[in-house]
């Protein structure tokens, strides 16, 4: 058998204020942006650059019950995990594209880490695993780290 994860959808406030977030400021990839005008939504998917696997789906909140979780979609707890093969170029990129860290550099057991938040504040770990980390060595790459 062999299945993947192909989205996790996250729910935005607006698409166009979320693709500025994500492809400008974390320098994700557009993958797909198609209008559906029989449910007068968008079909918009991001990847981070280089990645082949899961995506993020940007999916606007169509309905009251939907509002809470924009910036919320975990209760408070890290929601996704994004890994760089270069964790200190990003961590300062991403600093001076003003994105808000809420938790410093920390070395782990695992790799080097950070939490940031997405603009509606979602919480993200910025990690750099250890080459000999079982995700690590399971993604089939390596993470050209020093760590």
């Amino acid at each position: 058998m062999n299945q993947s994860i192909v989205h996790i959808a996250v729910v935005v406030r607006d698409y166009d204020e979320a693709l500025d977030f994500y492809l400008n400021k974390l320098d994700f990839v557009l993958v797909e942006d198609t209008y559906l005008p029989e449910q007068d939504k968008r079909w918009v998917v991001v990847s981070p650059p280089g990645s082949a696997g899961t995506t993020l789906l940007l999916a606007r909140a169509s309905k009251p019950g939907q509002l809470p979780f924009i910036g919320n979609q975990a209760g408070g707890r890290v929601f996704l995990f994004l890994n760089t093969d270069d964790f200190w170029r990003d961590y300062y990129r991403m600093i001076a594209r003003g994105i808000t860290f809420i938790r410093p550099p920390k070395e782990e057991g695992y790799g080097v880490v950070a939490v940031f938040e997405d603009l509606y504040g979602n919480l993200w770990d910025l990690i750099q695993l250890k080459k000999e980390h079982s995700i690590a060595k399971r993604s089939g790459k390596s993470n050209r780290s020093r760590i």
